[in-house]
């Protein structure tokens, strides 16, 4: 069992493997950058380098591979095992161990921004308000109850839970808060409302006149526009009332039920802000003699219960607030002639270990310091002993 045991510890440990998984991560990154040109960024992350396992296709020829994901957790533990574990302790490998911590720590941030991180957007025109940033991916349902035309109870459905019903066979969700269930079927990725005409047929329900027609999926992620057949089904009556939903829809299905009413919307998926940022004013600089952008800018007010702050947003110079930054990511619309009011659109994005990168590099920055310094004094002191 020792023998099996010390076996194990010498694999994880050694320096070959190390050496594999970096080749593997080489090999993977440089497969992701050519799958770019076919796929968006978006699919190409979530193939190469969050998975466990991917097949990439060589022409016909599929070639299994461990993805990025598996790879860095073996080399997490290579690192930990031989880098720390089992390194011969003293003063002559301390920078070895403190490099080797600072290293573990990078990819702990990698780790920490893949699973516990949220990234989006906020498009804000001039005196626009905003206490939340949206998905570019992602979409959810939101039940909204209107009470005495305010806006009332909001209830919310996540991707999850209705991304199954890709055909007629419905995902019934209920919540004993609502007064009514809600089937969901034939969710389409990327879809587009089209009037159904007399001189054709469609397989899949028309509400309205209208039909969802299902369209191939964006080489960009954040171009597709999803879309459902929502069913409400009361609770005490058992009387239906079937609606579409897409997610570019300027305004929300609409239903009453038991005398109050019900707004429905198919959108991208929201996450709240812990302060509201007011656009005050989008500045553009052209370049000479052309309508092309050298470099744009928003100033905005971040406002916090009774308490606000101005802060200049630029291409270069992000917004930083605990945990959450905000870039400057582009305007529109894109067609705008001198004089229409232009929007402004900020990436968003709540990253815990936002941090992580920078005291990692210090933290390997000393170890490599720490330990070549120890190499030069060593190397002056033998020169120094020679006649």
């Amino acid at each position: 069992m020792r023998r099996l045991l010390d076996a194990i510890l010498r694999f994880f440990s050694s320096l070959g493997l190390c050496c594999v998984l970096l080749i593997l991560l080489a090999l993977l990154t440089w497969l992701g950058t050519l799958e770019q040109v076919h796929s968006g960024l978006f699919e190409v992350q979530k193939k190469y380098f969050e998975s466990f396992f991917l097949v990439h296709q060589a022409g016909s020829v599929p070639i299994p591979l461990p993805g990025a994901n598996l790879v860095m957790c073996l080399l997490f533990v290579n690192l930990t095992v031989g880098g720390i574990v089992r390194l011969r302790k003293g003063r002559a490998t301390a920078g070895v161990l403190v490099t080797h911590v600072g290293i573990l720590l990078l990819l702990l941030s990698g780790f920490v921004k893949m699973y516990f991180s949220e990234d989006g957007h906020m498009t804000l025109f001039e005196n626009d308000r905003a206490d939340f940033f949206q998905s570019y991916y992602r979409v959810e349902l939101a039940l909204i109850e209107n009470v005495d035309g305010e806006r009332g109870r909001e209830f919310l459905v996540p991707q999850e839970q209705f991304a199954d019903a890709r055909g007629p066979r419905p995902v019934r969700l209920t919540a004993p808060e609502l007064p009514f269930d809600l089937e969901v079927t034939n969710f389409m990725p990327n879809c587009r409302p089209m009037p159904k005409g007399p001189m054709f047929e469609v397989a899949v329900p028309v509400v309205d006149g209208v039909f969802l027609q299902s369209r191939p999926r964006q080489a960009q992620a954040e171009a597709n526009a999803s879309g459902v057949y929502a069913t409400v089904v009361d609770k005490s009556e058992g009387t239906r009332q079937a609606g579409i939903l897409w997610s570019l829809d300027a305004e929300p299905w609409t239903v009453t039920v038991q005398d109050k009413t019900w707004a429905l919307d198919l959108r991208k998926e929201r996450y709240p802000l812990p302060f509201t940022v007011e656009l005050e004013k989008f500045t553009k600089e052209d370049h000479p003699g052309i309508n092309m952008p050298r470099a744009f800018s928003s100033d905005v007010e971040v406002l916090e219960g009774t308490t606000s702050r101005p802060v200049r947003i630029s291409m270069n110079e992000p917004l930083r607030d605990r945990g959450y930054v905000l870039y400057q990511a582009s305007w529109g619309p894109s067609d705008a002639r001198p004089g229409d009011r232009l929007f402004s659109t900020l990436s968003v994005v709540r990253n815990p270990a936002d941090r992580y990168p920078l005291y990692a590099c210090i933290v390997i920055g000393f170890g490599l310091l720490l330990h070549f310094a120890r190499k030069l004094i060593r190397y002056v002191r033998i020169e120094s002993r020679q006649p």
